[in-house]
């Protein structure tokens, strides 16, 4: 079946002898060959060396030997291992590295400024693809697909939806709800929250977020670590103000992730048709084998102390998840429930950095090999359940086979036989390419 998106991808090459891109802008066309490479395709290790050939943004072939014209760029990987562009299905591109401080200014310079020079750095360690998951990141999206900026492709979800004294309510224990004087708070006015009380205040503030372009909708069922007045196993929104969500997400062919920690909030979001619980470290097996049974998704995040992820004072809200995602995972592995890795990693650039360690702890527990699925091809399917809202729905995400997106890493040694050479990414990531473009090269 051939989308309305996909007929005008098409188009402009046609009698034109121009590439289109994602987001619509003509350039000419671009090859590159990878030759010699140890080739990962985001679901095993290919069998002896390969060569793969890039035209403009997408792989074109795979193979030993191939062939190519005069004006393909050719990069020698020398038997390094080429796998996908890994993606992170739970991360913040607006609050990853912006500190509180930072969005007390007089306007949103300083926190967009910090959020582009984070989403080049994103990029940098590898990862091509995130799952944005709340914040008002359109502007910044666009910019990065128009390729005036670098960065990682962006799923939004736009503001985070949430209920008054919710996990989204960054508001003052002074500053009363609008509808008895109080004033939005300073996340609210930029689009990286919203309030919405009832169903049709929550009809309202779905469908505002679809309108500016989500490709899924994020709400708050339970409460969290960063808001101050809602304790973490409190439940959040009425089933009718969740299936109000859902609701509205399915009429535009997308789904409804939520945050949520406590196995009551994971149960009340599965019963209103939540498809994607963020976080669920609390759920019980039981609630993981109903999760199994049903096909929704734990996106769950390796949230516990280590050099980039500090230790929560004892007896505070954080403290409690300090590993508890280990067993939680290993109930979805056992359970075969699908699961997603995220990082949630929020204020601070230097804990930012440590996406790929993060993704190394996933390996403590999955293996090197399962690992680099989930943060491939794995995510890639939980992605693609935003269907027609799916921004990059024209090519496959996370693989490396003829058709997908052009995002490839070349790594300096084999993950699959140490895995600590992901986050050793500023030396080991030898060359990545996004969308066609040589983003990083230290091969030559």
């Amino acid at each position: 079946m051939i989308t309305r998106r996909k007929a005008i991808a098409t188009m402009g090459a046609v009698g034109l002898g121009l590439t289109v891109s994602v987001n619509g802008a003509q350039k000419q066309s671009s090859s590159i060959l990878i030759k010699n490479a140890t080739v990962f395709d985001g679901h095993d290790e290919l069998s002896g060396t390969q060569d793969v050939l890039i035209k403009d943004n997408r792989i074109s072939k795979v193979g030993p030997h191939l062939k190519a014209d005069e004006k393909t760029k050719i990069i020698d990987a020398k038997g390094k291992f080429l796998m996908p562009g890994l993606s992170d299905a739970h991360w913040h591109t607006i609050f990853a590295a912006a500190s509180f401080e930072d969005f007390n200014m007089p306007d949103q310079g300083l926190v967009l400024a910090t959020a582009i020079e984070e989403a080049k750095r994103t990029v940098l360690r590898g990862f091509t693809t995130v799952r944005d998951v709340a914040g008002g990141v359109f502007g910044i999206k666009k910019a990065i697909d128009k390729k005036i900026i670098k960065g990682p492709r962006i799923f939004p979800s736009g503001a985070f939806v949430s209920q008054s004294a919710g996990h989204g309510d960054m508001r003052e224990i002074t500053n009363p709800p609008s509808r008895y004087g109080g004033i939005q708070s300073v996340m609210e006015k930029s689009g990286d929250f919203v309030l919405a009380d009832g169903v049709d205040e929550v009809l309202t503030a779905v469908r505002w977020q679809l309108k500016k372009g989500a490709s899924q909708i994020k709400i708050g069922a339970g409460g969290g670590v960063i808001s101050h007045f809602d304790p973490m196993d409190s439940l959040q929104f009425t089933l009718p103000e969740i299936r109000a969500a859902t609701s509205a997400a399915k009429d535009w062919g997308t789904y409804v992730c939520s945050h949520v920690y406590s196995d009551a909030g994971v149960n009340r979001a599965i019963d209103g048709g939540v498809k994607s619980i963020e976080h669920g470290h609390f759920a019980t097996e039981k609630t993981i084998k109903r999760m199994a049974d049903e096909g929704i998704w734990l996106s769950i995040q390796p949230f516990e102390a280590n050099q980039y992820f500090p230790k929560a004072p004892p007896g505070s809200k954080g403290a409690i998840l300090d590993g508890v995602w280990r067993k939680t995972l290993g109930l979805a592995l056992k359970n075969k429930c699908n699961y997603a890795f995220g990082t949630d990693l929020l204020f601070d650039a230097f804990s930012a950095s440590g996406q790929n360690y993060m993704l190394y702890l996933f390996s403590e527990v999955l293996g090197p090999l399962n690992a680099l699925r989930v943060a491939t091809s794995g995510n890639a399917k939980l992605m693609a359940m935003s269907g027609e809202r799916n921004p990059y729905i024209q090519a496959e995400l996370g693989v490396i086979k003829p058709g997908a997106w052009a995002d490839v890493v070349l790594v300096d040694g084999n993950p699959l036989r140490d895995f600590k050479l992901i986050y050793q990414y500023e030396d080991k990531f030898n060359l990545i390419i996004k969308d066609g473009d040589i983003i990083k090269n230290t091969i030559g």
